[in-house]
């Protein structure tokens, strides 16, 4: 029986938890006594407590490599916390040519064992190749970003289209191409007007922003989207600093998107 497709996976947990939510794990060792093992605790914690609620949890690579090798041991950890049947994104986005794409993709996909991984596509459409033969699998192409520098390249246009349009017929062409790969497209919340998503491809959205980037929900109303779009909030549940328990901050803002998505 072939294996899954990655979008197919995560509409299931979609359907499952009732919930868009993607759970951000970006972990600040100065908030847990600058500790390995105060920091682990703490994102074993979060996960237990949110599993309930969550489409996806979002490790971001950064948070876990800047605390060294035992931070990327760590992460290793922390995916193996995860529940089997949420899937897990890595937020690597990672960008080279051949045979360093290609061992980034091993890393993403092998090593750390995550289901999909955010990529930088402004090298082209070769660079995201090397993952694109993943059974299984899926892939998050950067298209509009959440901060304002997404102005400077993203949004400017070329041979009258805008750069966005430019990354979503990079999915477009690997669909077409009959790619093992699923390939998603991440626009930030902030940025999410109505015209943006009419000119992207139906494909699995990662929408960042939301929380204390101040992005607003509303802009994804009445998209008429139909593939399998998570949003992602990270401090507003992991450092909400409200004393709720991360159970009840992952309910509330599971709520709060599907509200407007569902």
């Amino acid at each position: 029986m072939p294996e899954q497709r990655y979008s197919e996976r995560l509409a299931a947990r979609i359907a499952a938890s009732g919930s868009r939510l993607c759970v951000g794990l970006d972990p600040r060792p100065e908030r847990h006594g600058d500790t390995v093992q105060g920091v682990e605790d703490f994102l074993r914690q979060v996960i237990e407590e949110t599993a309930e609620f969550a489409a996806a949890f979002k490790p971001n690579c950064a948070y876990f490599e800047a605390m060294g090798s035992d931070g990327v041991a760590m992460l290793e950890q922390v995916i193996e916390f995860v529940p089997e049947g949420v899937p897990v994104i890595l937020d690597a986005k990672r960008s080279d040519i051949g045979e360093t794409q290609r061992r980034y993709a091993r890393a993403c996909f092998d090593e750390f064992g995550a289901d999909a991984a955010t990529v930088n596509p402004f090298m082209g459409y070769d660079t995201l190749e090397p993952f694109l033969d993943e059974a299984g699998k899926g892939i998050y192409a950067l298209a509009v970003t959440s901060n304002p520098g997404s102005a400077d390249i993203e949004r400017q246009e070329a041979g009258g289209r805008k750069i966005y349009e430019i990354v979503g017929d990079f999915a477009r062409r690997a669909l077409k191409e009959g790619r093992a790969t699923d390939v998603g497209l991440v626009v930030g919340l902030t940025n999410a007007a109505e015209e943006v998503l009419a000119a992207l491809p139906d494909v699995p959205l990662l929408i960042p922003g939301l929380g204390a980037q101040g992005g607003d929900l509303q802009a994804l109303k009445g998209s008429g989207r139909k593939a399998p779009n998570v949003v992602n909030v990270s401090r507003g549940v992991l450092y909400a600093d409200s004393g709720e328990r991360f159970r009840d901050l992952a309910e509330r803002w599971a709520a709060e998107i599907s509200a407007v998505l569902d």
